[in-house]
């Protein structure tokens, strides 16, 4: 056995073409596939599940992918090992406007719906980025050439990033993957969409809209993000109606004055003696009432507001909330148009032929820019406007992949109710959130303020084209008008369908767009939408029931902080309202990775680190290593130009390399038993070791279980083995068996607790002495040995003295010593004598000798004389 053990260890083992070896075995043993008949047989109970997040595939993966999915990664090995059949499939995340927004920049291309299909179109390039490219300077072309690019370019792009992802050894189950706009994808979101219209929790409204005007899509309230802008506070006078003075108002959005509604004050603020009374639009001469409100700010500006449809949120709940004197509901003049330019006629509101045809000269069709610089000039002309202030930098709303800030128009779009004006739902929300176990814990609070800040249902259609079709079309009036009251469903059975392309029951194609027919709908559904399914989308929902039971709910929810507002909530949403219940039993959240400078690595900052020269310049492990190093929640900096963690990582997966060559040339022969009270005190450190880093997996913090082992491994390496191996080498010592045993057995386990981590080398060094793979081998088990960890430890202590004594001689470590002295309290020399023979072979010390005293010290060292060498001169 010893020989065919010897002839596997390479002479010099090495990190460099771990990967690609491991790899392909693991991808040929079938390693990490998951067993389903296994799985039936143990239950439920016997399965792992995890909800792996799909990446965007739009671009490529950075080095937080590696980090925060090697931390899924390290518990997927870990429970594997502990006897679970373990489901770790893996999803792409291809629709949506990340993709959009790179196939245009990829190929040069725009969708234009209007334009007929090319059976024979070549995009204009390929391979570009072309992100500065104007959306005038791309080519149109129809919606399915569109389509088809973007699935082109996403399996390209999947094929990539499952590469990076098997070089950085996920053990993800490759035949267990979705893409989010596959058929069976599609027929299940739509499926659960359509159950939610069944229910009543789906439902379409015509109301004000955030919508990105180069996206040309509705946004929702989980995508935006507040970016800072430029704005000056403008003075108008607003005359009151019986011609008795003006009310001066401050307004940042001036070109809204054809829009103004109304003016809002506060109850108690200094115009509250006005509320009631009415006034005029300035130029545009628009009646108009003040209003009261407890959202007014008495102390910003002159203390009261323009109300415009709409100019911010807060003119939303103005519009919706406020009554004039008589009960009536404001109206909503809308200005700006879909494309974020104003629309060609003023609002009806407008009152005088000339303001009207000002209106449609110097403002309709004008950008936002222009349309208020035409306006400014011609109040300020007219003495409306009496100040523009200084310019100060204020919070606005942007889409979080725009870069333009949103306009509010008034669109008809479809939503889910989320629990924003349902006290029932969002209670339950709470609960079931309550119910989930958080790693770290404190990362619940985030999603219950969530949910608690909710100000609206959730918006879930979008007016793109690579995407969920929403599943739905429109019976169209005698005078070929949507009716909006007879919206026509499909049967489950015909899913997936295209609107677009696809028909009703009981209509023909010829139907399609004629009085008396019906119109599709063409709106796809948001990307979270779809990604809020992603435990049924990879259990099986609807489409294999054995394997959504023997997932569901999911044991893990594995994802970044920033998107516990999006991808955690809408998970929850949709779960709760089919199954009531949470759809995790776990939720993991990691930290962001931070340049050097403690700040956020982003695409828009620069300072984005692609993961594949760190793979390639260090290896895997030690990039593993890294991102273990780091608990969850919490942030972790990379410095490529120094990673010192990744630095450390390497250096361990070579020691480990090393440290089991150098174990396994002791043979341990038959009947070897451990009967030194050293062995017997190491093996009882090591299952110390075994109990805290298995409390520490089994508790979601890897960062300790990595410590904890990594430390004693060092001990393992630069103490015990240094302690022994002169009495391992020794075939005539009677505690041969013993100590080779003992590396046997604790290079077993040790391979094993570093194996989550370390995959390629613990994979590596377990193949030159063990039958199959280490990570379907059993986690290891304290052994029981009834032995004292003082012993170990009083020894390493007496050989750092002993060295540190020779080194302080200016002596070699292989000095031989005539006589050394060791003093220690009466406690540790019992243990130091339980050694004693390995640390005189170890210090090649003739005698040595111990006594009492209250502090460990090597107290004496006479170092051998040296004989000389024959014909030497003296």
């Amino acid at each position: 056995m010893a020989a065919s053990v010897q002839n596997q260890i390479p002479d010099k083992p090495a990190l460099e073409g771990l990967e690609a070896k491991w790899d392909a075995a693991w991808r040929d043993q079938g390693t990490y596939l998951f067993d389903r008949i296994r799985a039936a047989a143990a239950g439920r109970e016997g399965v792992y599940s995890i909800d792996t997040p799909p990446p965007t595939a739009s671009g490529s993966l950075h080095i937080g992918h590696v980090f925060s999915y090697t931390h899924t990664d390290i518990k997927a090995r870990f429970e594997r090992m502990r006897g679970k059949t373990v489901f770790y499939p893996m999803g792409w995340d291809d629709n949506g406007l990340p993709t959009e927004r790179r196939v245009q920049n990829y190929y040069g291309v725009r969708c234009d719906p209007t334009l007929p299909y090319d059976a024979d179109f070549t995009p204009p390039f390929e391979g570009g980025d072309n992100k500065s490219s104007r959306a005038a300077d791309q080519l149109p072309i129809s919606r399915r050439n569109f389509i088809e690019l973007c699935e082109r370019l996403t399996v390209e792009d999947e094929k990539q990033f499952e590469s990076l992802f098997r070089q950085l050894g996920l053990s993800v189950d490759w035949t267990q993957t979705y893409r989010t706009i596959s058929d069976d994808t599609i027929r299940q979101s739509q499926l659960a969409f359509l159950r939610n219209i069944e229910r009543g929790e789906a439902y379409q409204a015509l109301a004000p809209t955030l919508w990105d005007v180069d996206f040309r899509s509705a946004i929702a309230q989980a995508e935006l993000e507040d970016r800072d802008q430029q704005a000056a506070f403008h003075t108008i006078e607003f005359p009151f109606a019986d011609g008795s003075g003006t009310i001066a108002v401050d307004t940042t959005r001036p070109e809204l004055l054809p829009a103004c509604i109304a003016i809002v004050t506060h109850p108690e603020g200094p115009h509250k003696h006005l509320i009631g009374t009415k006034v005029r639009t300035p130029f545009f001469d628009a009646e108009i009432e003040i209003h009261g409100h407890h959202l007014a700010q008495p102390d910003k500006g002159t203390g009261a507001a323009m109300v415009c449809t709409f100019g911010d949120v807060t003119d939303i709940i103005w519009w919706r909330e406020l009554r004039t004197t008589t009960g009536e509901s404001l109206p909503n003049m809308t200005t700006i148009g879909l494309d974020g330019r104003f629309l060609p006629e003023a609002p009806s509101l407008v009152s005088g032929a000339d303001a009207r045809d000002w209106y449609a000269e110097s403002m309709g069709g004008k950008t936002v820019f222009s349309a208020r610089k035409a306006l400014v000039e011609k109040l300020q002309e007219t003495g409306d406007m009496t100040a523009v202030g200084k310019p100060f930098n204020h919070a606005v709303k942007f889409f979080e992949k725009g870069d333009r800030p949103l306009e509010i128009v008034s669109t008809r779009q479809w939503y889910i109710r989320n629990g924003a004006r349902d006290a029932k739902l969002r209670d339950e929300l709470i609960a079931h959130g309550a119910g989930l176990a958080w790693h770290p814990d404190f990362m619940r609070v985030r999603y219950e303020n969530w949910v608690g800040g909710l100000t609206g249902d959730w918006l879930v259609s979008r007016q793109r084209f690579f995407g969920v079709p929403i599943p739905l079309w429109y019976a169209l009036d005698e005078n070929g008008e949507r009716d909006y009251e007879r919206v026509l469903t499909p049967d489950a059975a015909m899913l997936p369908i295209d609107p677009t392309t696809d028909v009703p029951a009981g209509y023909t194609e010829a139907q399609r767009g004629v009085a008396g027919g019906f119109d599709a709908e063409a709106d796809i559904l948001d990307t979270w939408a779809t990604s809020s399914l992603t435990p049924q989308l990879a259990g099986g929902w609807k489409r294999d029931e054995e394997l959504w039971n023997l997932t569901a709910p999911f044991d893990l929810r594995p994802q970044g902080q920033d998107i516990i507002r999006t991808w955690l909530f809408s998970t929850m949403l949709r779960s709760t309202l089919e199954d009531d219940r949470a759809p995790w039993r776990n939720a993991a959240i990691s930290g962001f990775i931070v340049d050097p400078d403690r700040k956020k690595m982003s695409k828009s900052k620069g300072n984005v680190v692609t993961p594949a020269d760190i793979l390639a310049s260090h290896g895997s492990d030690a990039v593993r290593y890294w991102s273990a190093s780091s608990r969850l929640g919490m942030d972790a900096a990379f410095d490529p130009q120094n990673p010192t963690q990744v630095k450390i990582g390497r250096r361990l997966a070579i020691k480990v390399l090393n440290a089991a060559k150098f174990v396994l040339s002791f043979p341990v022969p038959e009947g070897a038993q451990v009967t030194h009270a050293l062995d017997a005190s190491m093996l009882a450190a090591l299952d110390a070791v075994i109990r805290d880093a298995t409390k520490a997996y089994e508790n979601y913090d890897q960062a300790k279980a990595l410590e904890i082992t990594e430390a004693f491994f060092w001990t393992f390496c630069d103490d015990y083995l240094e302690l022994v191996k002169e009495r391992a080498y020794d075939q005539t010592d009677i505690g041969q068996a013993s100590a080779a045993l003992t590396l046997r057995l604790a290079l077993s386990a040790l391979l094993r607790l570093l194996a989550p981590v370390l995959s390629f080398a613990t994979e590596e060094a377990w193949s030159w002495f063990e039958d199959g793979s280490v990570h379907t081998a059993a986690w290891p088990e304290p052994l029981g040995f009834d032995g004292d960890p003082a012993v170990l430890s009083a020894a390493s202590e007496a050989l750092i003295g002993i060295r540190r004594a020779k080194t302080e001689a200016k002596a070699s470590q292989k000095t031989p010593v005539a006589r050394a002295a060791i003093a220690a309290p009466a406690a540790k020399l019992e243990a130091l004598r339980a050694a004693a023979d390995d640390l005189r072979a170890v210090g090649r010390i003739a005698e040595l000798e111990f006594s009492e005293a209250e502090a460990f010290a090597v107290t004496a060292i006479e170092l051998a004389p040296v004989e000389p060498v024959v014909g030497e001169d003296n």
